[in-house]
């Protein structure tokens, strides 16, 4: 697998990618309407996106950068996105671990991530193998699909 910058070029699968994720309603907190336009503008204008390639093309993506801007800014955060039929074969895994040695190379000192879905249980239980602590629980902040409220946490580990 290749894990690289991504390029205007990219655009299509990663749409592709965020759309049948967002299709599942149960990991990412963004709204069925998303357009492509706010897309581009939030993946490719304020953080860095990346891309994983195999031989069966474009298969997850995620974008890094400064959680909030002046004082907060030595935190990191990300967002990751698999490809639906690539799940179950680490590339999620590869995905935050990449993640993680660029935010170091670019000198954040921690990573943080606001928004996890607590019944998302394969990306919490990654993120807690990778050294991340749930460090606050949002009682019922996201609305499942299937569920209905359910919580959400905000994970962080030091770099």
């Amino acid at each position: 697998m290749d894990i690289r910058k991504a390029t205007a070029s990219d655009f299509d699968a990663m749409w592709a990618i965020f759309r049948a994720v967002i299709a599942g309603g149960d990991a990412l907190p963004f709204p069925d309407d998303f357009d492509p336009e706010t897309f581009r503008a939030h993946w490719f204008a304020a953080q860095t996106p990346y891309v994983a390639e195999t031989a069966d093309g474009t298969v997850g993506i995620y974008k890094l950068g400064a959680n909030y801007p002046g004082p907060g800014a030595h935190v990191a955060s990300a967002t990751y996105a698999v490809d639906p039929q690539a799940q179950g074969r680490g590339i999620g895994r590869a995905l935050v671990l990449h993640s993680l040695a660029q935010a170091r190379a670019a000198g954040f000192v921690a990573m943080q991530f606001n928004y996890v879905v607590g019944t998302n249980a394969p990306a919490v239980a990654l993120y807690r193998k990778l050294g991340f602590d749930i460090v606050g629980t949002l009682p019922g902040a996201f609305r499942h699909r299937r569920l209905g409220p359910v919580d959400v946490h905000v994970m962080f580990r030091r770099l």
